[in-house]
């Protein structure tokens, strides 16, 4: 069914990039069902022409009859003047769909004709590879049939949740930043390899092998992480001395702080835009 739809992204970031990528390798939509447009950047678009074989026009020259989905996937900033640009031109079963930080159904929906259908998208940068934990929350009007459609859509990145969008703000500070806690982590696991004379690439290989077969383990067992921690964690062996330094260190807050502003921000950005929809 969904091979059988029209996808516009409005925007040809590095979202939309990671989302046409995924698409085109699990064929789940043909590359001459998949339009691309952005504001002016005309070169980035005859890079996704070349790269992914999709379709590319302006906005103006956008066949709005055609488009099932429209994936708006522009920087924040530039959300509202595309929405109005796309208000009268499309049906209301024309699902408008936001990748964007901040942007809820109800600011899709107060700056849309009434009825339309709208749906909140957060992935995160694992979708490069097919391994994003995304989060979608349909609008008030979106049809059931559309918003299953949309889920098989967003499963061509990874793994898909689908949450009440009040948990929207957590979820990214779970997920949607979550890779950059990784990240970090590895970083200082590879420079203290470094500086006990091990070489700088293999130190880095061997934090990420260990985090991936951690998350592995917890995904095929199906067993929490504190009853897998406990498991490798014999008593005054390695292991506890190295969760003893964390505890004395504050390991944990530092983890929970880190979710928790990054979850605090993604409220202050909606909010910020919903100052903008009172105003406008």
């Amino acid at each position: 069914m969904l091979k059988q739809k029209t996808i516009a992204f409005l925007g040809a970031g590095s979202m939309a990039e990671a989302m046409i990528s995924g698409l085109i390798q699990t064929e789940k939509v043909p590359a001459d069902q998949i339009i691309v447009t952005n504001k002016c950047n005309q070169d980035r678009l005859n890079r996704m022409k070349y790269k992914y074989g999709v379709r590319t026009v302006s906005l103006s020259d956008m066949p709005y009859d055609e488009v099932d989905f429209f994936i708006l996937a522009m920087k924040p900033k530039g959300a509202e003047e595309t929405l109005a640009a796309i208000k009268d031109v499309i049906r209301a079963n024309q699902v408008v769909i936001s990748v964007l930080a901040g942007i809820s159904t109800s600011y899709m929906e107060e700056r849309l004709n009434q009825g339309q259908e709208v749906i909140r998208v957060m992935p995160n940068t694992s979708s490069m590879i097919q391994e994003s934990a995304t989060a979608m929350s349909a609008g008030a009007h979106c049809d059931n049939n559309n918003t299953l459609l949309v889920q098989e859509l967003l499963e061509c990145m990874g793994k898909v949740y689908v949450i009440d969008e009040a948990q929207m703000d957590i979820f990214t500070g779970l997920a949607g930043s979550g890779p950059a806690y990784f990240y970090y982590l590895m970083e200082q696991m590879e420079n203290i390899g470094k500086g006990s004379g091990m070489d700088g690439e293999t130190a880095r290989k061997i934090a990420a092998q260990t985090l991936y077969g951690a998350a592995k383990m917890i995904i095929e067992k199906e067993e929490s992480p504190a009853n897998l921690r406990e498991k490798v964690t014999s008593p005054n062996g390695t292991t506890a001395a190295g969760l003893d330094a964390l505890k004395k260190y504050n390991g944990g807050e530092a983890i929970s702080q880190a979710v928790n502003h990054a979850a605090r921000r993604s409220k202050e950005i909606s909010k910020e835009l919903d100052r903008v929809l009172v105003t406008s």
